[in-house]
C-alpha cells in the first residue's frame, strides 16, 4: 500500500530550520522510501541539501535546489527543472509557511502581507505552474500543509497566520472542484500542535524563550496529552498523495491529537 514507485514528487519546503524532522523533511524522506523520485526545494539550499543527504544515504533518488516560493520566476524555474530531470510531476506538496505573532491592532501591515505571501501565494504559484503539467499527464495529487490555526483559535495571537491558513484551505477546496474533472486531486493536511525544529522559534515568539514551559503547555492542550511530530504530518500527506486516496479531493485531514474536536 501507499506505493509511490514510478511517481515524481515536487516537495516545496523540503528542508528544516534546524536539525531534526520537520514536516517537509519527513515528507520528502518518506516519499523517497515509498519509491518516489523527489525534487525538493527550500528557501535555503543548505536545508534542502541536508534532506537530500538523508535520501541519498538510504539509496534513493532525489534532487534539490533553492527556491523562494513567493517568486513566480523561481517557482516556474523549479517546476521546469523538475520536468527536465524527471519528465513529469505526479505529486506536489506545498509545505512553505511562516507564523508571526500579533493581533489586528499591533501587527504591522507588512507582517500581515508577508503571512499571505508565504502561506497562500506560495501555494498558488506552485499550483499555477504545476497544474498545466498534470493536465497534460492526465492527473496528479496536490497536498498543501495548512494548520489548525486556520480552524480554531489555539491560544496564540497570530491573526495573519490563522487567516492565511484558512485561506489556503478554501483555495484548495475551490481549486479542487475546478480541476476534479481532470483527475487532479487537491487536499490539505492540517497539523495541530507539533514538536518540530520550528518549536524553539515558536517558544521565543510566544513564550519568551521558555521552551520547557511552552512544551508542557502545548502537550496539555492536546487531548492525547502530547504534541505530534513531522512524521505524523508526513504519513497523512503520503496517504493523500498515493493512489489509495484516489476518490478524495477538496477536503482536509486534521492531524492534531483531538485538539479541534475538544475546542468545538
Amino acid at each position: 500500500m501507499l506505493d509511490l514507485k514510478n511517481k515524481v514528487a515536487l516537495v516545496m519546503g523540503c528542508g528544516a530550520v534546524a536539525e531534526g524532522w520537520g514536516n517537509g523533511r519527513a515528507t520528502a524522506v518518506l516519499f523517497a522510501r515509498q519509491g518516489a523520485k523527489v525534487f525538493g526545494t527550500d528557501l535555503k539550499l543548505a536545508a534542502a541539501q541536508a534532506t537530500l543527504d538523508i535520501i541519498e544515504a538510504e539509496g534513493h533518488e532525489g534532487v534539490v535546489q533553492a527556491c523562494d516560493a513567493t517568486r513566480s520566476d523561481q517557482v516556474a524555474q523549479a517546476v521546469a527543472d523538475c520536468i527536465a530531470r524527471f519528465g513529469r510531476i505526479d505529486i506536489l506538496v506545498n509545505n512553505v509557511g511562516v507564523s508571526q505573532p500579533g493581533g489586528p491592532v499591533d501587527m504591522d501591515e507588512d507582517v500581515w502581507d508577508a503571512q499571505f505571501q508565504v502561506n497562500v501565494k506560495g501555494a498558488f504559484l506552485a499550483c499555477k505552474h504545476v497544474i498545466p503539467h498534470m493536465q497534460r499527464q492526465g492527473g496528479g495529487s496536490i497536498v498543501s500543509i495548512s494548520s489548525v490555526a486556520g480552524l480554531r483559535y489555539v491560544g496564540k495571537p497570530q491573526v495573519g497566520y490563522a487567516a492565511a491558513k484558512a485561506a489556503l484551505m478554501h483555495f484548495t477546496r475551490t481549486s479542487a472542484v475546478i480541476h476534479a474533472p481532470e483527475r487532479i486531486r487537491m487536499n490539505c493536511v492540517v497539523p495541530g500542535l507539533m514538536h518540530t525544529p520550528l518549536f524553539e522559534g515558536l517558544a521565543a515568539k510566544y513564550a519568551q524563550g521558555d521552551a520547557v514551559g511552552f512544551a508542557a503547555h502545548r502537550d496539555n492542550q492536546v487531548p492525547m496529552k502530547h504534541m505530534g511530530t513531522g512524521w505524523d504530518t508526513a504519513h497523512a500527506t503520503l496517504f493523500l498523495a498515493a493512489d489509495e486516496s484516489r476518490y478524495i479531493t477538496g477536503t482536509e485531514i486534521v492531524v492534531d491529537g483531538g485538539l479541534v474536536a475538544a475546542t468545538r
